[in-house]
């Protein structure tokens, strides 16, 4: 019997696809446990939708990620820091806060969370960091420092 999963079901797979399973195990654990529905031609067709718009929003979303990386890629970030005078150290380091809120005034949006800073950055001056825009798509970003 075919069946759509509802959820994930370990040995059987994960949630959206339709699987072919024995009578029984359809009728007395996944359908009556809510885990699947049955495939008829209907729901199959819903399905078959369901997947089709869901891979459209991903082929979109990575359209959208890949344009912001070049975009980023040719931008310079300055983030302004409180410094020591004369020359003095810089109060504190550059934080994923700070480059995010930098990148914000310029039009992006990106989570603190998805820049990763490998060096901590004490000093004023260029550095950079790698900005995480999507699963398996990441951008260099150069960071320049200045006295605010």
């Amino acid at each position: 019997m075919k069946v759509i999963l509802n959820q994930d079901v370990k040995g059987t797979g994960k949630k959206g696809e339709i699987v072919e399973v024995n009578d029984g195990y359809a009728r007395n654990f996944l359908l009556k446990k809510g885990l699947a529905t049955e495939g008829t031609t209907q729901n199959l067709y819903v399905a078959e939708q369901r997947r089709k718009a869901h891979e459209a929003k991903v082929a979109a979303e990575r359209a959208e990620a890949l344009e912001t990386v070049k975009k980023l890629k040719d931008t310079v970030v300055v983030v302004k820091m409180r410094g020591g005078d004369n020359g003095g150290k810089m109060f504190g380091s550059v934080t994923g806060e700070n480059i995010s809120a930098a990148l914000a005034e310029l039009g992006f949006d990106i989570d603190k969370k998805k820049i990763e800073i490998k060096d901590t950055i004490r000093d004023f001056g260029e550095a950079e960091v790698l900005v995480r825009v999507y699963p398996e798509i990441s951008a260099h970003v150069k960071i320049r420092v200045e006295r605010a």
